[in-house]
Protein backbone atom coordinates (compact mmCIF):
# COMPACT_ATOMS: atom_id res chain seq x y z
CA UNK A 1 0.00 0.00 0.00
CA UNK A 2 1.46 3.34 -1.06
CA UNK A 3 1.76 5.93 1.70
CA UNK A 4 -0.22 9.11 1.27
CA UNK A 5 2.03 12.08 2.02
CA UNK A 6 1.61 13.83 5.36
CA UNK A 7 0.42 17.34 4.47
CA UNK A 8 -2.02 18.20 7.27
CA UNK A 9 -1.75 18.96 10.96
CA UNK A 10 -4.13 19.63 13.84
CA UNK A 11 -3.04 21.77 16.78
CA UNK A 12 -5.06 21.57 19.99
CA UNK A 13 -5.31 25.11 21.39
CA UNK A 14 -8.56 25.26 23.34
CA UNK A 15 -7.28 24.92 26.93
CA UNK A 16 -7.97 27.62 29.50
CA UNK A 17 -4.37 27.98 30.69
CA UNK A 18 -5.57 28.22 34.29
CA UNK A 19 -2.04 27.74 35.66
CA UNK A 20 -1.09 31.10 34.15
CA UNK A 21 -4.04 33.15 35.33
CA UNK A 22 -4.49 36.12 35.42
CA UNK A 23 -2.10 36.37 32.42
CA UNK A 24 -4.25 33.98 30.35
CA UNK A 25 -7.59 35.66 31.10
CA UNK A 26 -7.35 37.46 27.75
CA UNK A 27 -4.17 36.03 26.21
CA UNK A 28 -4.17 32.31 25.31
CA UNK A 29 -1.33 30.26 26.81
CA UNK A 30 -0.33 29.29 23.25
CA UNK A 31 0.51 32.97 22.66
CA UNK A 32 2.92 33.24 25.61
CA UNK A 33 6.26 34.43 24.20
CA UNK A 34 9.53 32.55 24.02
CA UNK A 35 11.58 35.77 23.84
CA UNK A 36 9.97 37.35 20.73
CA UNK A 37 7.76 34.63 19.22
CA UNK A 38 4.67 32.97 20.66
CA UNK A 39 5.04 29.27 21.45
CA UNK A 40 2.49 28.32 18.79
CA UNK A 41 4.56 29.99 16.06
CA UNK A 42 7.51 27.70 16.82
CA UNK A 43 5.17 24.71 16.43
CA UNK A 44 3.76 26.04 13.15
CA UNK A 45 7.22 26.78 11.72
CA UNK A 46 8.40 23.29 12.62
CA UNK A 47 5.35 21.75 10.91
CA UNK A 48 5.85 23.83 7.77
CA UNK A 49 9.55 22.92 7.68
CA UNK A 50 8.50 19.24 7.71
CA UNK A 51 6.28 19.72 4.64
CA UNK A 52 2.90 20.43 6.26
CA UNK A 53 0.69 22.66 4.08
CA UNK A 54 -2.68 22.75 5.88
CA UNK A 55 -2.92 23.50 9.61
CA UNK A 56 -6.17 23.21 11.55
CA UNK A 57 -6.07 25.03 14.89
CA UNK A 58 -8.81 23.93 17.29
CA UNK A 59 -9.48 26.87 19.59
CA UNK A 60 -11.74 28.00 22.43
CA UNK A 61 -13.83 31.10 23.01
CA UNK A 62 -10.97 33.48 23.92
CA UNK A 63 -8.46 32.56 21.23
CA UNK A 64 -8.96 35.31 18.63
CA UNK A 65 -5.40 36.54 19.14
CA UNK A 66 -4.12 33.25 17.63
CA UNK A 67 -6.14 33.92 14.47
CA UNK A 68 -4.99 37.53 14.42
CA UNK A 69 -1.35 36.47 14.79
CA UNK A 70 -1.43 34.27 11.67
CA UNK A 71 -3.56 36.77 9.70
CA UNK A 72 -2.23 39.62 7.56
CA UNK A 73 -0.82 42.43 9.66
CA UNK A 74 -2.78 45.65 9.97
CA UNK A 75 -2.07 48.53 7.57
CA UNK A 76 -1.24 50.63 10.62
CA UNK A 77 1.54 48.27 11.78
CA UNK A 78 2.83 47.89 8.22
CA UNK A 79 3.07 51.68 7.78
CA UNK A 80 4.68 52.14 11.16
CA UNK A 81 7.43 49.61 10.33
CA UNK A 82 7.98 51.24 6.92
CA UNK A 83 8.21 54.74 8.39
CA UNK A 84 10.63 53.53 11.07
CA UNK A 85 12.69 51.83 8.32
CA UNK A 86 12.36 48.48 10.15
CA UNK A 87 12.21 46.62 6.85
CA UNK A 88 13.66 43.36 8.17
CA UNK A 89 10.98 43.21 10.85
CA UNK A 90 8.36 44.07 8.24
CA UNK A 91 9.41 41.14 6.03
CA UNK A 92 9.61 38.74 8.97
CA UNK A 93 6.15 39.72 10.18
CA UNK A 94 4.63 39.50 6.68
CA UNK A 95 5.90 35.92 6.31
CA UNK A 96 3.83 34.69 9.27
CA UNK A 97 0.49 34.76 7.42
CA UNK A 98 1.98 32.89 4.44
CA UNK A 99 3.45 29.99 6.44
CA UNK A 100 0.54 27.62 5.67
CA UNK A 101 -3.17 27.40 4.88
CA UNK A 102 -4.83 27.98 8.25
CA UNK A 103 -8.29 26.85 9.31
CA UNK A 104 -9.80 27.52 12.74
CA UNK A 105 -12.45 25.45 14.51
CA UNK A 106 -14.07 26.14 17.86
CA UNK A 107 -13.79 23.06 20.06
CA UNK A 108 -17.12 21.33 20.77
CA UNK A 109 -17.56 18.21 22.87
CA UNK A 110 -16.30 16.62 26.07
CA UNK A 111 -13.04 17.61 27.75
CA UNK A 112 -10.03 15.53 26.69
CA UNK A 113 -7.38 15.25 23.99
CA UNK A 114 -9.59 13.24 21.58
CA UNK A 115 -12.16 15.99 21.02
CA UNK A 116 -9.98 18.32 18.88
CA UNK A 117 -9.18 15.42 16.55
CA UNK A 118 -12.84 14.56 15.97
CA UNK A 119 -13.65 18.26 15.54
CA UNK A 120 -11.13 18.40 12.67
CA UNK A 121 -12.20 15.14 10.97
CA UNK A 122 -14.07 16.84 8.11
CA UNK A 123 -10.98 18.94 7.24
CA UNK A 124 -8.45 16.13 7.58
CA UNK A 125 -10.47 13.65 5.52
CA UNK A 126 -8.82 10.44 4.37
CA UNK A 127 -5.23 11.54 4.94
CA UNK A 128 -2.54 10.94 7.55
CA UNK A 129 -1.98 13.95 9.80
CA UNK A 130 0.09 15.22 12.70
CA UNK A 131 -1.78 15.98 15.92
CA UNK A 132 0.14 18.17 18.32
CA UNK A 133 -0.08 20.75 21.08
CA UNK A 134 1.32 24.21 21.77
CA UNK A 135 2.40 23.78 25.36
CA UNK A 136 4.90 20.95 25.09
CA UNK A 137 7.33 20.20 22.30
CA UNK A 138 10.67 18.61 21.46
CA UNK A 139 13.57 20.51 19.94
CA UNK A 140 15.69 18.17 17.86
CA UNK A 141 17.78 17.97 14.71
CA UNK A 142 16.31 16.88 12.37
CA UNK A 143 13.01 18.12 13.80
CA UNK A 144 10.73 15.63 15.58
CA UNK A 145 8.07 16.09 12.84
CA UNK A 146 10.60 15.21 10.13
CA UNK A 147 11.66 12.17 12.16
CA UNK A 148 8.01 11.10 12.66
CA UNK A 149 7.29 11.41 8.94
CA UNK A 150 10.37 9.35 8.12
CA UNK A 151 9.15 6.57 10.47
CA UNK A 152 5.63 6.77 8.95
CA UNK A 153 7.08 6.51 5.42
CA UNK A 154 8.97 3.38 6.44
CA UNK A 155 6.24 1.60 8.44
CA UNK A 156 3.04 3.10 6.97
CA UNK A 157 1.29 3.37 10.34
CA UNK A 158 0.58 5.78 13.19
CA UNK A 159 3.62 7.03 15.15
CA UNK A 160 3.83 8.27 18.75
CA UNK A 161 6.72 10.57 19.65
CA UNK A 162 8.41 9.49 22.85
CA UNK A 163 11.20 10.57 25.15
CA UNK A 164 13.12 8.36 27.59
CA UNK A 165 12.08 8.94 31.19
CA UNK A 166 15.01 10.08 33.33
CA UNK A 167 13.45 10.83 36.73
CA UNK A 168 11.49 8.39 38.89
CA UNK A 169 8.63 10.87 39.37
CA UNK A 170 8.14 11.17 35.58
CA UNK A 171 6.73 7.64 35.50
CA UNK A 172 3.77 9.14 37.36
CA UNK A 173 3.51 12.17 35.04
CA UNK A 174 3.27 10.61 31.58
CA UNK A 175 1.72 7.77 29.62
CA UNK A 176 4.35 5.01 29.30
CA UNK A 177 4.27 2.81 26.20
CA UNK A 178 4.55 -0.96 26.14
CA UNK A 179 5.41 -3.19 23.20
CA UNK A 180 8.02 -5.27 21.44
CA UNK A 181 11.22 -3.68 20.18
CA UNK A 182 11.49 -3.47 16.39
CA UNK A 183 14.93 -1.86 16.71
CA UNK A 184 16.54 0.39 19.36
CA UNK A 185 14.30 3.40 19.96
CA UNK A 186 11.31 1.92 18.10
CA UNK A 187 8.55 -0.22 19.66
CA UNK A 188 5.65 -2.04 18.06
CA UNK A 189 3.12 -0.70 20.54
CA UNK A 190 0.84 -3.08 22.44
CA UNK A 191 -0.59 -0.58 24.92
CA UNK A 192 0.01 2.70 26.70
CA UNK A 193 -0.35 2.92 30.47
CA UNK A 194 -1.23 6.31 31.92
CA UNK A 195 1.01 7.39 34.83
CA UNK A 196 1.90 3.85 35.99
CA UNK A 197 4.62 4.77 38.50
CA UNK A 198 8.12 3.33 38.19
CA UNK A 199 7.28 -0.10 39.70
CA UNK A 200 4.54 -0.79 37.14
CA UNK A 201 6.09 0.89 34.09
CA UNK A 202 6.39 -1.44 31.07
CA UNK A 203 9.28 0.56 29.50
CA UNK A 204 11.15 3.83 29.96
CA UNK A 205 9.50 5.54 26.96
CA UNK A 206 6.97 8.30 27.70
CA UNK A 207 4.51 9.41 25.03
CA UNK A 208 4.71 13.21 24.82
CA UNK A 209 3.97 16.14 22.61
CA UNK A 210 2.11 14.63 19.69
CA UNK A 211 1.18 11.89 17.27
CA UNK A 212 1.26 11.15 13.57
CA UNK A 213 -2.08 9.43 12.94
CA UNK A 214 -3.49 7.53 9.99
CA UNK A 215 -7.12 8.33 9.12
CA UNK A 216 -8.35 4.96 10.42
CA UNK A 217 -8.13 6.50 13.91
CA UNK A 218 -11.41 8.36 13.26
CA UNK A 219 -13.45 5.14 13.17
CA UNK A 220 -12.06 4.12 16.57
CA UNK A 221 -12.54 7.60 18.03
CA UNK A 222 -16.25 7.41 17.17
CA UNK A 223 -16.42 3.96 18.78
CA UNK A 224 -14.56 5.16 21.87
CA UNK A 225 -16.87 8.16 22.19
CA UNK A 226 -19.97 5.96 21.97
CA UNK A 227 -18.70 3.51 24.59
CA UNK A 228 -17.13 5.88 27.13
CA UNK A 229 -19.05 6.49 30.37
CA UNK A 230 -21.34 9.52 30.22
CA UNK A 231 -19.81 12.75 31.59
CA UNK A 232 -16.31 11.23 31.57
CA UNK A 233 -13.38 12.84 29.77
CA UNK A 234 -12.64 11.78 26.19
CA UNK A 235 -9.07 10.66 25.53
CA UNK A 236 -7.38 9.33 22.41
CA UNK A 237 -5.58 6.40 24.11
CA UNK A 238 -8.66 4.06 24.30
CA UNK A 239 -9.23 4.57 20.55
CA UNK A 240 -5.60 3.65 19.88
CA UNK A 241 -6.03 0.53 22.01
CA UNK A 242 -9.10 -0.51 19.99
CA UNK A 243 -7.16 -0.01 16.75
CA UNK A 244 -4.27 -2.19 18.04
CA UNK A 245 -6.68 -4.91 19.24
CA UNK A 246 -8.25 -4.93 15.78
CA UNK A 247 -4.84 -5.75 14.29
CA UNK A 248 -3.81 -2.18 13.45
CA UNK A 249 -0.22 -1.08 13.90
CA UNK A 250 1.08 1.84 15.96
CA UNK A 251 4.77 2.39 16.63
CA UNK A 252 6.32 4.34 19.50
CA UNK A 253 9.42 6.24 18.42
CA UNK A 254 12.11 7.74 20.63
CA UNK A 255 13.00 11.11 19.10
CA UNK A 256 16.74 11.32 18.39
CA UNK A 257 18.84 14.24 19.66
CA UNK A 258 15.77 15.69 21.35
CA UNK A 259 15.29 18.13 24.22
CA UNK A 260 11.79 18.06 25.67
CA UNK A 261 10.13 21.31 26.79
CA UNK A 262 6.90 21.52 28.75
CA UNK A 263 5.62 25.10 28.95
CA UNK A 264 2.34 24.09 30.62
CA UNK A 265 3.33 25.33 34.07
CA UNK A 266 5.12 28.44 35.31
CA UNK A 267 8.43 26.90 36.33
CA UNK A 268 8.89 24.83 33.14
CA UNK A 269 7.81 27.79 31.02
CA UNK A 270 10.46 30.02 32.64
CA UNK A 271 13.15 27.35 32.14
CA UNK A 272 12.16 27.19 28.46
CA UNK A 273 12.35 30.98 28.10
CA UNK A 274 15.87 30.94 29.60
CA UNK A 275 17.02 28.20 27.19
CA UNK A 276 15.58 30.04 24.19
CA UNK A 277 17.07 33.36 25.33
CA UNK A 278 20.49 31.72 25.56
CA UNK A 279 20.18 30.67 21.90
CA UNK A 280 19.03 34.11 20.76
CA UNK A 281 21.88 35.79 18.86
CA UNK A 282 20.81 39.36 19.73
CA UNK A 283 20.77 38.94 23.49
CA UNK A 284 22.43 35.69 24.55
CA UNK A 285 25.77 37.14 25.74
CA UNK A 286 24.26 39.97 27.77
CA UNK A 287 21.61 37.65 29.15
CA UNK A 288 24.23 35.12 30.24
CA UNK A 289 26.14 37.91 31.95
CA UNK A 290 22.95 38.91 33.79
CA UNK A 291 22.33 35.32 34.93
CA UNK A 292 25.91 35.01 36.16
CA UNK A 293 25.58 38.24 38.14
CA UNK A 294 22.52 36.79 39.92
CA UNK A 295 24.49 33.71 40.95
CA UNK A 296 27.42 35.59 42.47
Amino acid sequence: MHNKPVRKAVIAAAGFGTRFLPQTKALPKEMLPLVDKPIIQYIVEELVDAGIEDIVIVTGYHKRSIEDHFDNMSAELRNNLKKSNKLELLEETKKISNLANFAYIRQKGPYGNATPVLNAEHLVGDEPFIYTFADDFIVSSPSRFKQMIQVYNEYNCSVLTCIPVTKDEDYSRYGIVAGSEIKPGLLQMSTIIEKPGKENAPSNLASVSGYLLTPEIFRYLHLAKETKPEDSEFYIQPAMQMLIEDGGQIVAYEVENGTYYDTGNKLEYLKTVVDFALKHEDIKDDFMEHLRSKLE
